[in-house]
């Protein structure tokens, strides 16, 4: 079986599995995934969904978080760590959308590489989720588990496995398949913990190359 048509197989199956493949961070406008994706860096998407509530409800939108004083942005985004740094991001990106982009978020993958805070995983994930264009998102969870699956080659570079998965993935397939993923690796292909692959449904055709990272998936 070639590696393309592993990720075929492995793309029905997951589809089957997790019939729901969606992104764990709430948003209902572009610039609040952009404020969610920076926060969720080491810590759970779940507690950002929580900060965030907070964030909002004193910044509302693009431009009063793009006047707001970086210090308290800090305040309230704290409790998801690495807080400095995250509030000088955010504070920094939301002033390029309001000043450049008329407040908007722009659909174009090298303009949002440029925004502040913003890198290669980030932009697919706009690009997929909001945008619905061609996109893989190569977090902890696509890149412990290509490697485990055999679909890339033992490197854990995110920008090789989004390479090497552009390779064998159809573009349509890529976000939702990057959702199943981190669903996947969340319940059964864990990172913590020995997988669970007595219940697997790749169990039959997967290699299980690699050795299991362990981290802050969230």
């Amino acid at each position: 079986m070639t590696k393309k048509e592993l990720a075929l197989e492995i793309i029905e199956r997951l589809k089957q599995e997790y019939p729901m493949a969606e992104c764990t961070l709430d948003y209902d406008q572009a610039w609040k995934l952009l404020v969610s994706v920076r926060l969720a860096a080491q810590c759970t998407d779940a507690r950002v969904n929580v900060v965030v509530q907070d964030l909002y409800a004193k910044f509302p939108d693009v431009e009063s978080l793009a006047a707001a004083d970086p210090a308290e942005i800090e305040e309230i985004v704290k409790p998801c760590g690495l807080g400095h740094s995250k509030a000088r991001d955010i504070s920094a990106c939301m002033r390029v959308l309001r000043d450049e982009y008329g407040g908007r978020v722009p659909d174009d993958f090298e303009k949002l590489l440029k925004l502040p805070g913003v890198g290669r995983k980030s932009a697919n994930l706009i690009m997929g989720d909001v945008f619905g264009k061609p996109a893989i998102v190569t977090d902890t969870h696509c890149i412990r588990l290509s490697n485990r699956m055999g679909l890339v080659d033992g490197t854990k570079d995110p920008k090789k496995v989004e390479m090497a998965l552009w390779a064998i993935i159809p573009p349509e397939e890529g976000s939702d398949f990057c959702h199943r993923l981190v669903m996947h690796g969340r319940d059964v292909c864990t990172a913590r913990t020995k997988p669970y692959c007595e219940k697997c449904v790749l169990q039959d055709i997967c290699p299980k190359i690699g050795v299991p990272q362990h981290g802050t998936d969230a």
